[in-house]
């Protein structure tokens, strides 16, 4: 999936979250997004399962009952990060910073 893409995967999500008309779920299944800049992004409820995020910029996101199973999450900033719900399970998350990340209710089996 091309950066333009996932642009658009994202824009559709955030009007999903707001029940808005033309919003639709993001499904990033397997994506690879290394060293992308998603500060303050909203995926609640998106399925991230198997994706690339190593060294990702993730600060005040909102990843509430995201699913990030397998998921790459080496080096990545998830300072201040909500992940309430999260499913990280089997994750792999050396080096990230978790620094103030609300972690309640997420599933970290195997991370």
């Amino acid at each position: 999936m091309t950066r333009d893409k996932s642009q658009e995967v994202l824009r559709k999500h955030a009007l999903w979250v707001r029940n808005e008309p033309g919003g639709e779920k993001a499904n990033l299944k397997g994506v690879n997004l290394e060293g992308a800049n998603l500060k303050g992004v909203n995926l609640e409820g998106a399925n991230l399962k198997g994706v690339n995020l190593e060294g990702a910029y993730l600060k005040w996101a909102n990843l509430e009952g995201v699913n990030l199973e397998g998921a790459n999450l080496a080096g990545a900033n998830l300072e201040r990060v909500y992940l309430y719900g999260a499913n990280l399970k089997g994750a792999y998350l050396e080096g990230a910073n978790l620094k103030g990340a609300y972690l309640k209710g997420a599933n970290l089996e195997g991370a």
